[in-house]
């Protein structure tokens, strides 16, 4: 929409434009620095790296920035690309401009293990900064903007990574942000990278149609205006720009053609007052009849990023559909300018009370988000909260809430506040009854019911939408966990120490096992009574370590943990796993999904029974996903091969000898069969279920393959616990 600045001159051209009065000469400083700073230097496409930094500060003339965020947009690489400093900055342009090129060298500063560790904490950062200033943010964004537009000169794996990256992200930010053009070319940009055949595709096609309906479109547009000036109201009337990305997705959400989306003529109206929004809206229902469900007032109840307009679809002339968007020039310029057309950058770009009260969406986005501690969760819930599409929910004293899309009670219960969502146990819609998982719709007046006796349920989880609401729940089970563990922990210890001839009470008040904990690493002793009750540590380790010269077998007694395997740090235990980062940990292997060498695996720790070793992909390991601070990545070791029991099922037709050769066929892959069942049916079939010894995956192949070569053999596979019959 906006295009790219190439020299200073256009710079200070666009800065004076909409501000006369700007420190143009600062600008120009800044620029000789940076071309200074960056001598020599030239980008993947061979033009001078100047470009950039040039170009990133055009695009922060275009949301009308101070000259602040734009001299910080043109000195943006020069610490982390040249061998300008800090200091050198701040002695040159001043503290706050050298704070800003140090918040946007800062995000992309450190480095990490891997790909999508380092995209969370590059974005955790990025939301910290807008608590601290929200041009951080902006200048960020006009960076991925122009290395968007310049992305063809990277090879092709990096483009896509960065396009992939820019379309969960940085769109729906800018978006988030209001900045609706650079949302827009974003997106187009995304498609381009992402999806070069359907880019292309679409781009001859809306040209080609176009010109078929540019003189459609002229001519609704002079019959509105015709009817504003009879009407005496003041009003400009322009078509609408294309949004490539937009048509590509109402096209796969839909599963329509091009040209039923592009049938819609696409019209924008604005004026000068609110008042004449909605005159002008009935203007447009009186010349053509509205479209049932298509009208939407964003004036009456704006959207979280301040988008104001109301919008109608209609049947216009021919019969055809056309979509009017109508708003004041006022609204028009947030619509373009997003955050940017409210911002005073007064103090330092904080959010203060007043524009914090209109960006409640921020702070609540900075505030729910920061202390998020896994990465993975972070950006889940990052991603959650960019995309959503919203409904409109009332308070019964009538406050509007803005939901996610399928946003339920309980959501609904934590935005107002936490302790009435961990109490929550019904909730009124419409003056009706509804479960807790009942979806919440645009207009619904919610009243939410609560009990003291009512806590969080796990089952919540499954249900509900909205990031705070996880959060809160999940917080609130981790609690409860620490508790119960302390107890189990506290019962476990007792046991032992009564077995032992030790008074229970006394041992867990002593200095002694305060020392054990310490030497074990925690803090406290309640820390390792906890990690008792959660399965991380063995009741009967503790007593080893706090009465060495007693025997821990207690003359035979089998112990509690007695059938858990111990694992001792980064060694292999007797059923060949090994914990990553050498976690001394409890183990066992998970029944559901019976793992074998070969399979991906993961580790969850099971209170009371240590470590759980699953298969990636396991349905019981998934179900256990909202607590990832219980998952241990553990692998196969190789050097230690033993074997693991499988169960087989193959269905084969039902005549003598066929249990015979495929017993035969398993003996000559050299694996051993433990346990054979055999069932007939009535369709002449033969279902045969074996729980066959083998030492890995690719054993476990070869016994498939000669099963399945065996005559009148149809099937063979590998059943799981949650596929059996």
């Amino acid at each position: 929409m906006y295009e790219t600045i190439t020299h200073i001159d256009q710079l200070i051209k666009r800065v004076e434009s909409y501000n006369p009065d700007a420190d143009v000469a600062l600008v120009r400083r800044a620029y000789a620095f940076s071309a200074k700073a960056h001598e020599g230097q030239t980008r993947q496409s061979g033009e001078p790296y100047l470009q950039h930094p040039l170009a990133v500060a055009g695009v922060l003339t275009a949301l009308r920035s101070d000259v602040t965020a734009i001299v910080a947009g043109l000195l943006h690489d020069t610490v982390e690309d040249t061998l300008a400093t800090s200091e050198e900055l701040e002695h040159e342009f001043g503290n706050d401009i050298a704070r800003l090129v140090d918040g946007v060298t800062k995000i992309g500063k450190i480095p990490f293990r891997n790909y999508e560790e380092k995209q969370a904490e590059n974005f955790r950062k990025m939301v910290l900064s807008m608590a601290d200033d929200i041009r951080v943010v902006l200048i960020k964004l006009a960076d991925r903007l122009h290395n968007m537009r310049t992305l063809e000169h990277l090879h092709e794996a990096k483009q896509q990574q960065i396009a992939q990256e820019t379309i969960e992200i940085y769109a729906p930010l800018a978006n988030r942000l209001g900045i609706g053009w650079m949302k827009n070319e974003l997106e187009d940009l995304c498609l381009k990278s992402l999806k070069p055949d359907v880019y292309a595709n679409l781009t001859l096609r809306v040209v080609k149609r176009d010109e078929e309906r540019q003189q459609y479109v002229q001519e609704v547009i002079q019959v509105v205006k015709r009817a504003l000036a009879d009407a005496g109201l003041t009003g400009e009337v322009h078509g609408r720009p294309k949004h490539l990305y937009g048509i590509y997705q109402k096209m796969e959400r839909q599963s329509i053609s091009f040209e039923e989306v592009y049938d819609l003529a696409a019209i924008r109206i604005i004026t000068n007052a609110k008042m004449n929004c909605y005159a002008i809206l009935g203007l447009i229902h009186s010349l053509w009849r509205p479209v049932p469900g298509r009208f939407k007032d964003y004036i009456a109840i704006p959207k979280s990023n301040l988008y104001q307009s109301l919008h109608t679809t209609v049947v216009g002339p021919k019969g055809e559909h056309v979509e009017f968007q109508i708003r004041t020039e006022e609204m028009h310029r947030v619509a373009e300018y997003g955050i940017a057309a409210h911002w005073k950058y007064k103090e330092r770009g904080q959010i203060g009370d007043k524009d914090g009260k209109i960006f409640s969406w921020l702070r609540e986005f900075i505030e729910w988000h920061q202390d998020l501690p896994d990465n993975r969760q972070f950006m889940d819930s990052v991603k959650l909260d960019l995309f959503h599409d919203v409904v409109y929910v009332f308070t019964p004293k009538g406050m509007v809430k803005e939901m996610p899309l399928g946003s339920t009670p309980v959501d609904f219960a934590y935005a107002i506040h936490t302790e009435v969502g961990d109490r929550c146990v019904g909730a009124k819609v419409n003056g009706k009854i509804v479960s807790l998982k009942h979806q919440l719709a645009s207009g619904d007046t919610v009243e939410i019911l609560t009990s003291s006796t009512q806590v969080p349920h796990k089952d919540w989880l499954k249900f509900v939408r909205t990031p705070r609401a996880k959060t809160k729940i999940k917080h609130w089970l981790k609690i409860e966990e620490q508790k119960r563990s302390l107890e189990i922990g506290r019962r476990l210890l007792e046991r032992e120490f009564r077995r032992q001839g030790l008074p229970p009470a006394q041992m867990l008040k002593s200095d002694r096992l305060l020392e054990v904990a310490r030497d074990s690493g925690f803090e406290t002793t309640d820390e390792m009574v906890a990690a008792v009750g959660f399965g991380r540590l063995a009741s009967s380790e503790v007593i080893n370590r706090l009465t060495p010269s007693r025997p821990s077998g207690g003359g035979g007694t089998v112990t509690p943990e007695s059938h858990i395997l111990k694992h001792q740090p980064g060694k292999p235990d007797e059923k060949g796993v090994k914990v990553k980062g050498g976690q001394d940990l409890l183990m066992q292997l998970s029944r559901c999904c019976n793992p074998v060498p070969g399979d991906r695996i993961l580790g969850y720790i099971t209170r009371g029974r240590g470590l759980t070793i699953h298969s990636v992909g396991c349905p019981n390991l998934e179900a256990l996903d909202y607590d990832r601070d219980r998952l241990v990545e553990v692998e196969w070791d190789t050097t230690a091969p033993s074997t693991h029991a499988v169960k087989v099922s193959v269905l084969a037709v039902d005549k003598t000898g066929v249990l015979a050769n495929v017993s035969s066929s398993i003996a000559e892959c050299d694996a051993n069969v433990s346990r054979a069942e055999i069932t007939t049916r009535e369709d002449r079939k033969a279902a045969l279920d074996f729980v066959i010894e083998v030492i890995d995956t690719a054993h476990l192949d070869r016994v498939l393959k000669a099963i399945e070569r065996v005559d009148g053999v149809i099937t063979a596979r590998r059943i799981r616990a949650w596929q059996e019959r």
